[in-house]
């Protein structure tokens, strides 16, 4: 008989909202900081400059605030889990969308100050099972607002390593969800209970078939801090990169995951 369907993991909603406008605030404070130079500089994101990534981050909660002042869809199409394989099909437009805004908002502080003031003002009375009709189908806000702590936490990763010297903290419950979310792709992609996937302090999870592991120590692990299993998720840091750094401990015949990675890009 196969295990039974592990069930979605929880998250409090009023935490994840505090993380969201945390981890917004810390890149506003870094952006509003940043040269004409800096701003200027290129990215890890194809022909995207540090002020094109900049204007991104905004789009990653705006859409927030703009679904909420839309009419509500009869019913929900996404499962938060869904989200993580329903991302690559928008890229294109994405991309097209944040160059327009940037070139249309030469002014990041009256920018992020929009956008800030309005996230909080739609997020002030919306409750979480409000659902959004957003490009990736229609999706409650409580588990939208998880799936912009992996947008706002993989985007302040980008800016770090665009900006030589920047060093935008990450809210810890932002960071949290983000790894976790992703972890937990990585189990709905390669069901089965032969590897375990730790990633602490914030996320163990079982995935790849094979014989199933009960107790003891299990004999097919990786382990991996947060920031490298984001970049092993969406791509910024390939599998064999990651072992050849020592970023990886990864022991075991079903322990590679190169094949499985990235969950998303």
């Amino acid at each position: 008989m196969p295990p039974a369907k592990k069930r979605p993991r929880a998250y409090d909603p009023a935490k994840i909202r505090a993380a969201v406008l945390a981890q917004f605030g810390n890149v506003r404070e870094a952006v509003l900081a940043l040269t004409p130079d800096q701003l200027a500089a290129p990215t890890r994101l194809g022909d995207w400059t540090v002020r094109d990534l900049a204007a991104h981050l905004t789009m990653a909660v705006e859409t927030v605030s703009r679904n909420l002042h839309r009419p509500e869809p009869p019913k929900a199409e996404l499962a938060l889990l869904d989200w993580p394989f329903a991302t690559a099909v928008r890229a294109a437009g994405i991309a097209e969308d944040t160059k327009e805004l940037a070139g249309a908002n030469p002014d990041l502080d009256v920018l992020y100050a929009g956008t800030e003031q309005r996230l909080r003002e739609a997020l002030a009375s919306a409750p979480g099972v409000r659902l959004l009709a957003t490009r990736t189908g229609a999706i409650s806000l409580a588990d939208y607002l998880v799936t912009r702590t992996v947008e706002l936490v993989v985007h302040t990763d980008d800016l770090n390593a665009a900006v030589p010297g920047l060093d935008v903290p990450y809210d810890r419950q932002a960071l949290a969800a983000c790894t976790r979310l992703l972890a937990d792709a990585l189990a709905v992609k390669a069901p089965g209970g032969s590897t375990e996937v730790r990633i602490p302090p914030y996320a163990v999870v079982q995935c790849v078939e094979g014989p199933r592991h009960t107790r003891g120590t299990p004999p097919n692990v990786v382990e991996t801090d947060p920031l490298t299993w984001i970049r092993l998720a969406t791509g910024r840091l390939t599998w064999k990169d990651a072992l050849d750094a020592a970023k990886v401990r990864a022991s075991g015949e079903r322990a590679d995951l190169g094949g499985l990675l990235p969950l998303l890009s």
